[in-house]
């Protein structure tokens, strides 16, 4: 699914937040989105995903406008923040809801599920906890895992790193590769993680105030020398 973005901008107060003229992500991309804190990575993903309103401006996917149809969010998954979950549920009951709605069987879900095993590493199905009371690197999993479970062609991932260990921080990064290269679909992440980011977008835009100010091709590594310029980090 393509991505376009067509004179978007946002404000609060006297704050830009977002504030882009034209910009595409191309159908299969794996978008990385990087900047410091009030870039305005987190208001442009909630804006494509209509969850707030622009002031001004457009975003298509697959040429339609999102704020006029919901028909967009039959291919599209997305994990913000935990504010995404039904936190008085167990894991094992929020998935169960998940797949009631989208008509997906117990016995499909329980093999689609199993995609995952590696990633919940037994700390996620299986449990009594509520989500509310699992640790914030098992909600991180849960709302992950939720997103892609349905196989979106459009995966919306805002710092899908952050509360995760090391194992499972290289986990998801395959998950993610390997879930572009067998389904195609278009996935965008945000992160402060210079590092994975790097390893798994070809792509990558940088935002500033709420504009891309670069637009970076990383077919092999490139990028990183470039934000760690922008970024000033030193060894």
């Amino acid at each position: 699914m393509t991505i376009k973005i067509d004179n978007l901008k946002k404000t609060f107060g006297e704050k830009v937040a977002i504030d882009i003229e034209q910009y595409q992500i191309n159908k299969g991309e794996i978008l990385g989105l990087v900047g410091n804190n009030g870039a305005g990575k987190s208001t442009m993903f909630r804006l494509i995903l209509d969850l707030i309103k622009a002031d001004t401006g457009t975003v298509l996917v697959n040429d339609v406008d999102v704020s006029k149809t919901e028909e967009w969010k039959e291919w599209t998954g997305a994990y913000i923040d935990d504010s995404f979950l039904i936190d008085y549920l167990t894991p094992d009951e929020y998935f169960q809801f998940i797949a009631r709605i989208s008509g997906i069987s117990e016995e499909q879900l329980q093999d689609d599920l199993q995609r995952f095993e590696h990633f919940m590493a037994g700390e996620v199905t299986g449990q009594t906890k509520l989500i509310r009371n699992l640790s914030a690197g098992n909600k991180q999993k849960v709302g992950i895992v939720a997103a892609m479970l349905l196989r979106p062609q459009v995966l919306i991932l805002d710092e899908p790193f952050n509360f995760l260990d090391p194992s499972s921080q290289s986990v998801i990064k395959h998950l993610i590769t390997d879930y572009n290269r067998e389904t195609g679909a278009t996935i965008l992440i945000s992160s402060h993680n210079l590092n994975h980011t790097v390893d798994i977008c070809p792509r990558i835009a940088l935002l500033e105030n709420g504009h891309i100010i670069r637009d970076i091709a990383n077919h092999n590594g490139e990028a990183q020398a470039e934000l760690e310029d922008y970024f000033e980090v030193k060894d």
